[in-house]
């Protein structure tokens, strides 16, 4: 299951990032709140690419949208307090590659705002997307 396959540190992971997964906040939150309407399906899907692909990463954006997500309001009737929602959080942390969002990504960000006309909130998810080409990581989830 995902908290053993997360937990476990002797899990070797991150040899080859050219077949990793970057994960998105919706998925990780809905994969760690058991009573997320979606967590069944996403648990699952979570532990099925950590057996085809043995590689997944997020980044610091993530790290902060799933703090607030699990601590602005009930997600699944459930209101986590800052120690469990950090808690929760080291577990995705010791289990995935975080990402550094360096200056390669703040270029590459610039450029795909520049090249899609990307503006307002939407910068957020070009930041995401810059971050993952910027490492060479070739999907996301």
């Amino acid at each position: 299951m995902i908290a053993d396959i997360l937990l476990d540190p002797g899990t070797p992971i991150f040899v080859d990032l050219s077949t990793a997964v970057f994960l998105d906040t919706s998925l990780i939150v809905a994969a760690t709140v058991a009573a997320h309407p979606s967590h069944d399906s996403a648990a699952r899907f979570v532990d099925d690419l950590v057996s085809e692909t043995g590689q997944l990463c997020i980044s610091p954006q993530i790290c902060r949208e799933f703090l607030v997500v699990l601590t602005r309001q009930p997600v699944g009737n459930r209101v986590f307090t800052i120690e469990e929602a950090i808690a929760v959080l080291d577990m995705w942390t010791t289990g995935c590659l975080v990402l550094e969002e360096n200056a390669t990504v703040v270029q590459e960000c610039l450029r795909l705002v520049r090249r899609h006309g990307v503006l307002g909130k939407q910068i957020h998810d070009c930041n995401l997307v810059a971050t993952m080409l910027a490492h060479g990581i070739p999907g996301g989830a």
